[in-house]
């Protein structure tokens, strides 16, 4: 099989298979309903459970797991790490800990439950905006990867300081935003994700060529010409973009960043980030909902980021035994 039949054939059966997993998702839920009342309309009850929850919730999870593939993609290329992901720069955590601030109180009452999304993001764009600056200053990928950590240890501790002084009730609110949810983005969120992300999605296609140059090394980008810190720039731009925004409305989800380059590689056969673009996107937003087909199985729906620990853990496993996918 040639290496164009074996990337059509790959890039049709994942299309088939996101398709039936958006079927899926869309009925899925707390009331059951089949594919036929979906699509026929059915009545105003079903009408506003698929428009209102059921729709935008699926949308959510495309839209959350492709970005996160595709910036996963990116830190991967930029760190040469095959276990770099787009929380690997203390993104998350920066959003965690704006989250924190909001549910411990400086909204106030039934404000602070509002104010956790737009807290949130500010927190994860505060971290990105430092990571940035920092990126300038910092030639070695190595050094600015460790300082990312740091970052993220630094946010971290000062969020679990915040839960350890704060009320019940403000636990709460932050628990529920920090276990990972599609179902509370809605129409709103959507429009404000949709944008950063394709401003994501237009950084990473313009910097191709530079992520092909940068996996052979800092090294040889720089002995072929090309600007290392603009590469590196562009793409932890695109990331941040689209990771905080997803973090903000969804919580910090993690592991499709990980997963979905590898299984893109393996049915691509290929590292070449032009041709992984479209099997990075599908693959994110395969594991995104089948995360959230599982999260909708259980009398209780149960947190998304836990399903979707479930599905990637096995992958990150064999990445770590050295039975690479590609």
């Amino acid at each position: 099989m040639t290496k164009t039949s074996r990337y059509t054939l790959g890039m049709t059966a994942l299309a088939l298979v996101t398709l039936v997993l958006v079927a899926l998702d869309m009925c899925s839920g707390g009331v059951s309903l089949s594919l036929g009342q979906i699509l026929g309309g059915g009545d105003e009850t079903v009408r506003q459970i698929v428009m209102q929850i059921r729709l935008p919730r699926m949308l959510c999870a495309i839209l959350a797991g492709g970005a996160l593939a595709l910036s996963g993609a990116q830190m991967q290329a930029v760190f040469r790490n095959p276990l770099a992901d787009p929380h690997i720069l203390g993104i998350s955590s920066g959003a965690a800990l704006g989250a924190a601030l909001a549910a411990g109180g400086i909204a106030g009452g039934a404000l602070s439950g509002l104010a956790v999304v737009p807290a949130a993001f500010a927190g994860a764009a505060l971290s990105s905006a430092g990571i940035i600056a920092v990126s300038s200053r910092f030639k070695g990928a190595a050094t600015l990867l460790i300082f990312g950590v740091l970052l993220g240890f630094i946010f971290s501790a000062v969020t679990t300081l915040i839960q350890y002084f704060s009320s019940e009730e403000s636990l709460k609110l932050y628990h529920s935003w920090v276990s990972g949810s599609y179902a509370s983005c809605g129409w709103n969120g959507l429009g404000v994700m949709a944008a950063s992300i394709l401003a994501g999605i237009a950084l990473f296609i313009g910097n191709l060529r530079g992520l092909d140059v940068i996996l052979f090394g800092e090294d040889f980008a720089a002995a072929s010409g090309a600007s290392v810190s603009g590469i590196r720039t562009r793409a932890i731009l695109s990331c941040c973009l689209m990771t905080a925004s997803v973090t903000a409305f969804c919580g910090p989800i993690g592991f499709v960043g990980i997963v979905a380059p590898h299984l893109a590689r393996a049915v691509s056969g290929t590292s070449v980030h032009r041709r992984l673009l479209a099997p990075t996107l599908l693959l994110g937003a395969a594991i995104s909902l089948f995360a959230d087909v599982l999260s909708q199985a259980f009398a209780m729906p149960i947190p998304v980021g836990a399903t979707m620990a479930l599905a990637g853990v096995p992958v990150i496993m064999w990445i770590l035994l050295g039975k690479r996918l590609w």
